[in-house]
C-alpha cells in the first residue's frame, strides 16, 4: 500500500478490483479545506482513461507490473504471436489487446509488454517506426502551399499523412502515439 500523495507518472495502482497506470498527477492544496490528489488513470485492462480524486494521505494499492521486451513473430487468425526475447518462450496475446499495433509493426519487430502475474496487460510499439512507403500517389507540379500533404499506403498497410515530395519506394519514420509522418530516412 502507498499514500496518494507517492503518486507518480507511471505508478500502476488497483482501485476498484481494476488496474490503472497513472498518466497525470496533481497535488492540490485549498484554503480552508484539506489537500486531494487530482489524478487522470488509464486502464491497462480496458484502455479507458478515467479522472479520480484521492484524499491527501488516502491508502492505494500499489500494485508490480513487470516490463518484458518481446518480438512480434506471425499473425494467427484472432492472435498474434510474440516470442520473449529472454525465454525464447512463444505468447499468444488476443489481438484486442493489441488494438492498433499492427499499423505499426513488422514481423521481426520488437514491442514492449507490461506484464502481471504472467497475464499481459499492454503492448506497445516503439515510439518511433521506420517503414517502406508501398503506394503514394504522385506529387503534383506546382503544388508546392506550404504543409500540403498526401495519404501514402505504408508496408503494413497503415495510411499516413505526408508530405508531397515523399514518393513510392521511400523509407519514412512515423510516431507511433499520433500516426504522423516525422521525416523521410535514408535508404
Amino acid at each position: 500500500m502507498i499514500t496518494s500523495n507517492d503518486l507518480r507518472n507511471g505508478t500502476v495502482i488497483k482501485v476498484d478490483g481494476d488496474l490503472y497506470s497513472v498518466v497525470e498527477y496533481q497535488h492540490v492544496k485549498l484554503g480552508r479545506g484539506g489537500a486531494f490528489v487530482q489524478t487522470k488513470l488509464k486502464s491497462l485492462t480496458r484502455g479507458i482513461i478515467v479522472d479520480k480524486k484521492f484524499k491527501g494521505g488516502e491508502k492505494v494499492e500499489d500494485v508490480r507490473v513487470e516490463k518484458k521486451t518481446l518480438q512480434y513473430l506471425y499473425d494467427e487468425g484472432d492472435s498474434l504471436v510474440f516470442m520473449d526475447t529472454q525465454s525464447y518462450d512463444q505468447i499468444h496475446v488476443d489481438k484486442k489487446k493489441a488494438s492498433n499495433l499492427l499499423n505499426y509493426i513488422k514481423e521481426g519487430d520488437s514491442v514492449e509488454a507490461t506484464m502481471h502475474d504472467e497475464e499481459i496487460l499492454s503492448i506497445e510499439p516503439p515510439i518511433f517506426v521506420v517503414l517502406k512507403v508501398t503506394y503514394a500517389e504522385p506529387g503534383v507540379k506546382g503544388d508546392t502551399a506550404t504543409n500540403v500533404l498526401k495519404p501514402v499506403t505504408v508496408e503494413t498497410g497503415a495510411t499516413v499523412q505526408v508530405p508531397i515530395f515523399v514518393n513510392e519506394g521511400d523509407v519514412i519514420k512515423v510516431d507511433t502515439r499520433t500516426g504522423e509522418y516525422v521525416e523521410r530516412v535514408k535508404k
